[in-house]
């Protein structure tokens, strides 16, 4: 008995040592990849607890509070509200502390690189602590919720709009033909999906005999910003590619599907609703990877930026700092290493992970609505419709502003 149990001591002692080498390892090596496996496995937490966490947050006095017992909806959509909220106050307390770090030198370089035992502590306390709080303040998460979303939508906007200008320079940058007809290609199979995309939008949300005329004017909508955006691209003023409008007509012909797509299960005008759960499924894969790639996107688009998510540049002495002697290197060398510039801002780049905790709960909960049919559907109903068509249409006028903004201010750089 005594050796079994010493046995399980060393072996315990052994494990223990090897995740804090594994997790010191990860973080020396991109401490960005970390953060997004955090993110990654609150999305995981908050999906299992939807599932399972509602008979036993039934008996907890303090949340279920009420003369009548809510339905079961209302309890899994308030336990992903709760990892949520703990998940956003973990990297928004990150994204204070890290504000003003320009230097590599600063101590707060450290916390941001190392400390991931207690940084996962403090994650998991703060997950546990949010299922004591009271239901007012987790109401007044899930309003402000609605808006810290939209801010990261604008921010995937953003972020696609920068992918795309910089892929199309890359090709053009090559200067060869090959390049050139690559360019051409890619374009035409952009635009060649966008068009079939529109016509099977038509097919399933636009059946024949019933009174569809919202839907068909989303998808119209959608049609004329696609022509626009070939228009003001082939413009001679304008002398843009038409790699990136083609990118941008197939993405926001997606957003309005997944808008489309939100809509009610008995609204007679989704052709969808005969695979509802098929579909619920596909919508939740689709909408997690999609929010999980974004934030690791913009994670690594940190680590490469000089303008999007870079601190400004830290002030050198320049000519005032006198000459070293050649006989005081070792100093010399210190002083550059204090001098190091941090790569990206660090408080921006957590105030990414806060906003798509947000929208991740707002994904899970179809927008804190309604949870769906048996608590088995997400992103349904009528709120989930409107954020991704106005999400659509932001994305067309953001990227026909980036357009003609050079032409109306050619004084301001862009």
């Amino acid at each position: 008995m005594w050796a079994a149990s010493c046995l399980a001591s060393c072996c315990a002692a052994c494990a223990c040592d090897a995740c804090r080498s594994v997790v010191s390892s990860i973080s020396r090596r991109s401490a960005r990849i970390a953060y997004c496996g955090l993110f990654a496995l609150s999305l995981i937490v908050s999906w299992i607890l939807r599932e399972v966490a509602a008979p036993l947050m039934e008996k907890i006095p303090w949340i279920n509070h009420f003369h009548k017992t809510p339905d079961r909806e209302w309890f899994e959509t308030d336990a992903v509200l709760r990892v949520s909220l703990g998940n956003f106050l973990f990297f928004t307390g990150l994204a204070t502390m890290m504000i003003g770090v320009k230097s590599q030198k600063d101590p707060r370089d450290g916390l941001h690189h190392g400390g991931w035992m207690i940084k996962v502590i403090c994650w998991c306390l703060l997950v546990i602590l949010m299922f004591f709080l009271p239901n007012d303040l987790v109401a007044f998460y899930e309003s402000i919720s609605k808006f810290g979303s939209g801010l990261f939508l604008l921010v995937q906007v953003v972020l696609l709009l920068d992918f795309v200008h910089g892929w199309n320079d890359k090709w053009v940058g090559y200067d060869e033909q090959f390049w050139y007809v690559a360019l051409l290609v890619v374009s035409l199979v952009c635009y060649l999906a966008t068009f079939a995309f529109s016509g099977v939008l038509f097919h399933w949300f636009a059946p024949s005999g019933q009174d569809c005329g919202l839907n068909t004017f989303f998808i119209v909508m959608t049609l004329i910003f696609v022509v626009l955006f070939a228009i003001v691209v082939l413009h001679p003023a304008v002398g843009g590619s038409i790699l990136p409008a083609s990118v941008i007509s197939l993405y926001c012909m997606y957003l309005c599907y997944s808008g489309l797509a939100s809509e009610p299960r008995d609204y007679e005008c989704n052709g969808l609703h005969k695979h509802s759960k098929a579909v619920s499924t596909g919508t939740l894969t689709v909408g997690l990877l999609t929010t999980v790639l974004s934030v690791v996107y913009s994670a690594v688009r940190a680590g490469s930026s000089t303008t999007l998510l870079s601190p400004p540049s830290s002030p050198r002495a320049g000519g005032e700092k006198p000459l070293l002697p050649l006989d005081n290197k070792p100093d010399e060398q210190e002083e550059k290493e204090k001098a190091r510039p941090v790569t990206y801002s660090y408080s921006f780049f957590h105030l990414i992970f806060s906003l798509a905790s947000m929208y991740s709960a707002m994904l899970l909960t179809g927008w804190s609505t309604s949870v769906g049919e048996a608590g088995k559907l997400v992103d349904v109903g009528w709120p989930s419709v409107w954020v991704r068509i106005i999400t659509g249409w932001a994305t067309a006028g953001l990227y026909i502003w980036s357009l003609v903004a050079p032409i109306l201010f050619p004084d301001r750089e862009f």
